[in-house]
């Protein structure tokens, strides 16, 4: 991932007019970025997703009044469970990923199952998690921070639920492929693990903005509002 940024920053400071620079992209086979069809669909999907959670984030600074009470704000462990299992994921990704790249493929078959695992009892958690606050009394209606809670959260759930259905025919494919064929669904996992490295970068945004360092912020939010 960080070589594929650089990638691009290096690519944008690029002079194509220069006669140096020209001999060079003259010598090249026309391909700019090495990149496969699954990492340019999910690259798509990051920009729309994106553009979503950066609405609700903005709608979120903007709609909480002046007066907005934080006493209700309820501050369980669950997230922070929900939290470590993503960077639970994230590690196993980066696992499979690298027992792929040295071509040690008996473990890759395991730790698919264990990622599709970890990522079902995430959503388990968030429904667990929407259950008690309800519970509580704290509904969609109750206040702006609610709301914007609620709508994230399910946002979020949607995205890892679309990720879960491509994880599916992946790992399909995968258990029912011999070990030394394994090596060719390589793509396939390498796009799922960047989607799924963006779904934790989105979700620790939110649970640092709207959990951890909520009142800090909403502080924040009245002097904007104000």
């Amino acid at each position: 991932m960080s070589s594929f940024l650089k990638k691009i920053f290096g690519t944008i400071i690029e002079k194509p007019w220069e006669a140096e620079r020209a001999q060079v992209d003259d010598a090249h086979s026309g391909q700019t970025f090495d990149l496969s069809v699954q990492k340019s669909a999910v690259i798509i999907i990051f920009g729309i997703a994106t553009v979503l959670f950066s609405l609700i984030f903005t709608g979120y600074i903007y709609s909480v009044p002046p007066e907005q009470d934080t006493k209700y704000l309820l501050k369980p462990n669950l997230l922070w469970i929900n939290t470590f299992i993503l960077f639970i994921i994230s590690f196993y990704f980066n696992k499979v990923t690298n027992e792929l790249k040295k071509s040690e493929v008996t473990n890759v078959k395991k730790n698919l199952l264990v990622i599709g695992g970890l990522s079902y009892l995430f959503l388990f958690g968030q429904v667990a998690f929407w259950i008690q606050l309800m519970k509580s009394g704290n509904y969609v209606q109750t206040n702006n921070y609610f709301s914007s809670f609620y709508i994230f959260t399910a946002l979020h759930g949607l995205h890892l639920l679309g990720g879960l259905l491509f994880w599916g025919k992946v790992a399909s494919r995968v258990l029912k492929t011999k070990s030394e064929k394994i090596l060719d669904e390589e793509k396939n996992i390498s796009a799922l693990s960047m989607y799924w490295t963006f779904l934790l970068v989105v979700w620790l945004a939110f649970f640092l903005m709207i959990y951890v360092f909520n009142d800090a912020f909403i502080e924040w939010c009245k002097t904007l509002v104000a």
